[in-house]
């Protein structure tokens, strides 16, 4: 359900919060055997980890037309990407070794994706037709192909901790974040060869490890794919890296301490920035790399998504046990969404 936050102007949207209430489904609704025949598009993904839920919401009306079981310790979700499937990973602390996919359609849960050795999976994301994933406990990253059912390429960081991953589009380039290191990863595809006599051509990649800051978690690319912008929940800082250079250029003094996530807007213009350590998501703007805003969203917050058109931002308030949204004209908080016990990683379903 959405709930207004006592908006300075008045705005009829709000008013469809009681309308809707009534009719919020109870956990397991819309299970194997009762799914919709054609749910809203796009809809937001949010884990609740305490419930071991996944929630899917209509972003329209922020009521909860789904809740299916996420599997154990669930952390990060990701959909594919024609809007039918999402994965999540059941982390553990690096003691769980499972991914599990849930069917959007028919709104079930469906065979869990077992990765044996590489434990602690953790940060997702689907590119180019495959599941990319960070396996914590085994320090590597690794992509798994849905057409084949089978983990198809791994490469190892050698780095403590690594946890989340930015992927470019053409699947070329992985950037890693590496907590306990306070490192980056960047892979990168390089050319081809062929491997002995009459051997098939391989794919050889190649790593530059970067140092950061202390507890580097948070990362995105920007969207013209030049820089990455790492948050360090160690140190309270940003850091700015050159993808060409692979080096740190610039260390934002942006005091976010405790840094969860960091997110660009589609237009590259601002950055979000959750933390788990205060009460504020900050926003600073990427040409001047300067921060323009504080917002007070509860008591922490976590996973952030900003809306497929540009005008929202959701951020998941941990604590709190509800998701912030944020208009991006206003940077104003304008409405929370209640899906579940501990919120944290969140995504965006989309159906062509």
């Amino acid at each position: 359900m959405l709930f207004p936050v006592r908006p300075h102007r008045f705005d009829a949207t709000w008013l469809l919060t009681a309308a809707y209430a009534a009719f919020a489904p109870a956990p397991g609704e819309h299970s194997a055997g009762r799914a919709p025949a054609q749910g809203p598009s796009p809809v937001l993904l949010v884990l609740a980890k305490t419930d071991h839920v996944l929630s899917i919401v209509d972003p329209t009306t922020g009521r909860v037309v789904a809740r299916i079981p996420s599997g154990p310790d669930p952390h990060e979700v990701v959909a594919s990407a024609d809007g039918r499937v999402a994965y999540i990973s059941n982390y553990g602390g690096g003691a769980f070794h499972t991914i599990t996919p849930v069917d959007l359609v028919q709104h079930r849960a469906l065979p869990v994706i077992e990765l044996g050795a590489l434990g602690g999976p953790h940060g997702l994301v689907f590119v180019g037709g495959k599941l990319w994933f960070t396996a914590e406990a085994a320090k590597a990253v690794g992509r798994y192909d849905p057409a084949t059912r089978q983990v198809d390429w791994v490469l190892g960081t050698g780095q403590d901790r690594t946890h989340m991953l930015v992927v470019s589009p053409d699947g070329a380039r992985v950037v890693t974040t590496n907590v306990g290191a306070g490192t980056v990863s960047i892979l990168e595809a390089g050319t081809a060869r062929a491997r002995g006599p009459g051997g098939a051509p391989r794919t050889e990649w190649a790593e530059t490890v970067v140092p950061v800051g202390r507890g580097a978690e948070g990362v995105d690319v920007a969207p013209d794919g030049r820089e990455a912008w790492v948050a360090n929940a160690g140190d309270g800082t940003i850091s700015v890296l050159d993808l060409t250079t692979k080096r740190v250029v610039q260390t934002l003094a942006a005091d976010v301490r405790g840094a969860n996530r960091l997110k660009f807007t589609a237009d590259g213009a601002l950055v979000f920035v959750s933390t788990l350590g205060g009460p504020d998501v900050t926003v600073l703007r990427a040409d001047t790399r300067a921060v323009v805003k504080r917002i007070a969203v509860g008591r922490g917050a976590a996973g952030i998504q900003v809306q497929p058109d540009g005008a929202r931002v959701y951020v998941a308030c941990t604590p709190d046990d509800d998701v912030a949204v944020i208009d991006v004209r206003s940077l104003a908080l304008v409405g929370r969404i209640l899906a579940g016990k501990q919120p944290d990683g969140l995504a965006w379903a989309v159906r062509p």
